[in-house]
């Protein structure tokens, strides 16, 4: 069963209204520290266990990413869980700015995991060509790779660089920060 999908000012009236809704924002943790909205917790997709929530099922839940998909694939995973409410925010971060509704940004400019894999995914097409152009052909073979993985990871919307450089040390939380209190 598919969650529903709310716009950000129905979800920040949403939230307004109902304080024992809670916002879970499943981006990974240099995205939020980057910024956030102030009442969301983070629980990235890449870490969300269901199970370690400790919520009531009947809590109404709103979910957040950057643009709406890693959040739908997070709100399928607590509706099969057995959450009964949970919702959504259409758009996402993204849209939520557009909307010109509040939000923190974090005093350090951390890379998002996106300009992280753009970043990563330059580097080593670059690096394939250099190495063709310096050592052997067979370098190629790098930048076919990297090029092949962009397009699968467009075709599917799902990207594997990214959740590898999510997993990296500089992208992990402080174990304080993965766990206010949702109660």
């Amino acid at each position: 069963m598919t969650a529903t999908a709310l716009e950000p000012r129905a979800a920040h009236d949403r939230l307004a209204q109902n304080p024992a809704c809670r916002l879970l924002d499943v981006r990974e943790y240099p995205e939020w520290q980057a910024e956030h909205v102030a009442r969301a917790v983070l629980t990235p997709l890449s870490t969300l266990n269901v199970a370690q929530l400790l919520l009531d099922r009947a809590t109404p839940l709103l979910v957040l990413c950057r643009t709406s998909n890693r959040a739908r694939q997070a709100a399928d995973r607590l509706r099969a869980a057995g959450y009964q409410d949970v919702t959504v925010i259409d758009g996402g971060l993204e849209a939520w700015k557009k909307a010109g509704l509040p939000y923190e940004r974090g005093a350090a400019r951390v890379w998002s995991l996106e300009r992280q894999v753009r970043f990563t995914a330059g580097g080593l097409v670059l690096t394939g060509v250099i190495g063709w152009a310096l050592l052997s052909p067979w370098f190629l073979l790098l930048s076919a790779g990297i090029g092949s993985g962009l397009m699968f990871s467009a075709v599917t919307d799902t990207c594997a660089m990214g959740m590898l450089l999510a997993k990296m040390p500089w992208n992990r939380a402080p174990k304080p920060a993965l766990t206010p209190a949702l109660q």
